[in-house]
């Protein structure tokens, strides 16, 4: 990631959300910040692999 450069934005979130997630992300030896771009990262991969898995079925249908 050396030379990356992040794109800084600000999120309004709940604070009992931010609680959980800071427990998780200790839980993990992330921070907060790194715990959300991991959970960011899972989601959209997650989204791209069932948009590749529903447009293979309408394919072979």
């Amino acid at each position: 990631m050396a030379g990356e450069s992040r794109k800084p934005f600000l999120l309004r979130i709940d604070p009992k959300l931010w609680s959980e997630i800071e427990a998780w992300a200790q839980d993990e030896m992330r921070s907060v910040n790194g715990q959300i771009e991991f959970l960011l990262k899972q989601a959209v991969s997650k989204r791209k692999n069932q948009q590749s898995s529903a447009s293979t079925t309408e394919s072979n249908d």
